[in-house]
């Protein structure tokens, strides 16, 4: 399974640097259209950049057939776990990186947006301006209300970053997820599913979410707020049901908030830079420019920035069982989601300068009813019986020593996981506050219950450590 994933995860990698090379071969070949008078400078401008697009297209391709190489090498071997561990390291560093990198730009012109003064001192040709100090400098910005009458040369796009961040959070969802698919993705208890299915299922889900988005968007509802805002909502409700009705919880709230990534990205590249591309064409060309494009980009832009915080939830939720380690994931992961929208547009509307009085409290109360409902039972059962340190030990040699050990068993994991090991009484003494956590509250250990505990055995270890949790 390992092989296949990696096989489709560098397919996937290798066709978004063939569309982002295109692009930038295409902004080469425009600016050379548009600057044909001035020859010398702009042509070695485009040779550079033409330069530089192939050599670091070259040096990424390079690495990753280095990374399968090494894996083939060490395939079958203990160092086979290391690889995977530190490609995880690696890719999710990156992801972080140009996630902020992206979501950083979305808050920022989100803020600008709101924030422009639009009334007093304004050029005709102006739609707002912003005075701005950061750094120990001051800076001041225009916002035009299409185009200025020539286009400067050099004009940054903001488009990298929405894409080097999908492509590796697409990446980790590969290493973490569909590499070991049998282990972490699919749950036979909720679904019996085989490995190769979970991934189609997963891949597939996110063509559908964008599919029906774009539809929405484009349909008459598209232009009411509040209608497209309800039925937009619904829709991401019914896919964090259906992946938690397909998944383990865990995988489930990772695609939900893959599938959201992915129609930002969507948003990016199939809406926001053709539309920016066709205005600056338009200018350049002194054709008439169509309004409706800007107002098109600007909406999916604002789409995109709701969709931000639910989608950092999603990134850091998988650190705590208490949110997808409930009985009802779907409904944590809907909350939460509605919540931080809420959050989201009050500061939205805060920029604006205008007041809601109720939009922040409560959406303060979802997320706090959210942490209310998934909260453990205050009474969760009589201890009967004095447990001791070796009926735990029994059952934790039973059902988490495969994995939770210095010498791992698990057909997975070749390491422990998170460097956990209950290979003696004092080692499990040690971690009770997270077995508490873990396998009787949550109830998220065994990951996807693969060794088969029981309840009574749950409540044995409950009782263990509820009676101190003593090591004879």
């Amino acid at each position: 399974m390992i092989g296949i994933g990696l096989l489709v995860m560098l397919f996937v990698v290798l066709v978004m640097l063939i569309i982002m090379t295109y692009y930038l071969r295409e902004v080469s070949r425009q600016n050379e259209t548009d600057h044909v008078e001035e020859v010398t400078e702009p042509a070695n401008k485009i040779k550079i950049l033409n330069t530089q697009t192939y050599i670091y297209t070259g040096i990424i391709l390079t690495s990753i057939a280095i990374v399968v190489v090494i894996y083939l090498l060490v395939k079958g071997t203990p160092w086979e776990s290391h690889l995977m561990e530190w490609m995880n390291i690696v890719v999710r560093w990156m992801h972080i990186t140009f996630g902020i990198a992206w979501i950083g730009a979305s808050f920022y012109f989100v803020f600008l947006e709101n924030a422009l003064n639009r009334t007093k001192d304004l050029r005709d040709e102006l739609a707002g301006n912003l005075w701005a100090v950061h750094g120990g400098g001051f800076y001041y910005l225009e916002k035009y209300k299409v185009a200025p009458k020539k286009i400067p040369k050099d004009l940054h796009w903001f488009k990298y970053e929405a894409y080097f961040t999908w492509v590796s959070g697409f990446c980790l969802l590969f290493i973490v997820y569909y590499f070991n698919a049998s282990a972490l993705l699919i749950d036979k208890n909720i679904m019996d599913i085989t490995p190769l299915t979970g991934v189609g299922i997963g891949v597939g889900s996110f063509i559908v979410a964008w599919v029906l988005y774009d539809l929405l968007c484009k349909s008459p509802i598209g232009k009411k707020s509040i209608p497209f805002t309800i039925i937009g909502t619904l829709i991401a409700i019914g896919f964090a049901y259906f992946y938690t009705k397909v998944f383990a919880p865990r995988a489930a709230y990772i695609h939900f908030g893959a599938m959201l990534g992915s129609i930002m990205v969507a948003n990016v590249f199939f809406v926001i830079i053709p539309s920016q591309k066709a205005m600056v064409k338009a200018a350049r060309a002194n054709q008439p420019l169509n309004p409706e494009l800007g107002k098109n980009a600007g909406s999916r832009s604002l789409h995109n920035n709701y969709f931000t915080l639910p989608v950092l939830f999603v990134m850091i939720s998988n650190h705590f069982p208490s949110t997808f380690g409930y009985k009802y994931p779907w409904l944590i992961l809907s909350l939460i989601t509605l919540g931080a929208a809420g959050v989201k547009h009050y500061l939205n509307l805060k920029e604006k300068g205008q007041l809601s009085v109720w939009v922040m409290p409560v959406s303060v109360l979802i997320l706090l009813g959210a942490a209310f409902i998934s909260a453990p039972p205050k009474n969760p059962g009589e201890c009967n019986e004095v447990i001791s340190i070796n009926e735990v030990t029994q059952i934790v040699n039973k059902r988490c020593i495969t994995c939770h050990s210095a010498t791992p068993t698990d057909e997975f994991y070749k390491t422990a996981p998170n460097g956990v090991m209950f290979d003696t009484p004092e080692s499990i003494f040690k971690k009770k506050d997270l077995i508490m956590q873990r396998v009787v509250i949550t109830k998220t250990m065994p990951q996807n219950n693969k060794t088969n505990i029981t309840q009574e055995e749950r409540d044995k270890i409950r009782c263990w450590i509820e009676q101190g949790g003593s090591t004879k």
